[in-house]
């Protein structure tokens, strides 16, 4: 069964290779879902690994559905990634109907060509999961990741099972909530792929009377936080 580790960082990568993880899914911020990590950090994980790095292009946290903007963002990764040799891609855009953008998908598909393409957990929030599922198989996805909709696989192995169930030539891979408790349920249940992060939490130090840095404001789901030229623009006025 292959195992991918999400790794957030350069020690993630290096534990997640020294542990036997059979390749990696290198992002960062985990917290918000993750999002494409810096090039400096895939030049050095590239360096130090000899596992296979697969590159989550997720521009920002929040929604699947990008702007024009975004997208061309997403793009100039996806040829980065090419250039410094990591072996696999892991993205996916949706409408705002929650449908599979399939020509935006098409040409991320297209332009990782022939790295390997996950369609990311995106996939959780499409409406038809097995009509997307196939429609994704047809576009050339290699893998796609799921929790089978629902917020832990281990809750959504129905789903899982069915779709690997259907699937042809691409690969169910599970993921969401999987430990060591739950992960021999997804082998026993057939499905060929495991997804985890492996999370432990460590370097404390104390932040007693320190003012917090994360800002519950900038995490709505459902919205995307961008700069408002109106409200800078007042600002400006006021101090020059």
């Amino acid at each position: 069964m292959l195992v991918e580790v999400c790794a957030n960082s350069l020690e993630s990568a290096v534990n997640a290779q020294k542990a036997g993880a059979d390749r990696i899914e290198l992002c960062s911020e985990l917290g918000v879902g993750g999002i494409t990590p810096s090039h400096g950090l895939i030049e050095m994980v590239k360096e130090r690994l000899d596992i296979p790095v697969h590159i989550l292009i997720r521009p920002r946290s929040g929604h699947f559905t990008y702007s024009d903007l975004e997208f061309e963002v997403m793009k100039r990764d996806i040829i980065f990634c090419k250039q410094i040799g990591v072996e696999g891609i892991v993205s996916g855009m949706l409408h705002s109907n929650f449908t599979l953008d399939i020509e935006r998908t098409q040409q991320l598909l297209s332009l990782s060509k022939p790295l390997k393409f996950t369609f990311h957990r995106a996939f959780d929030w499409v409406i038809n999961p097995k009509e997307t599922f196939t429609c994704l198989e047809k576009l050339g996805a290699d893998y796609i990741l799921s929790s089978g909709g629902e917020v832990s696989a281990e809750k959504g192995l129905d789903l899982l099972s069915e779709l690997n169930a259907i699937s042809k030539k691409c690969t169910v891979m599970a993921g969401g909530g999987i430990r060591i408790e739950n992960a021999l349920k997804f082998k026993n249940a057939k499905l060929k792929a495991l997804h985890l992060s492996g999370t432990s939490f460590g370097n404390l130090i104390d932040m007693d009377d320190k003012v917090a840095m994360n800002s519950e404001a900038h995490l709505k789901e459902g919205h995307v936080a961008i700069s408002n030229s109106g409200t800078i623009s007042e600002i400006v006025k006021s101090v020059k």
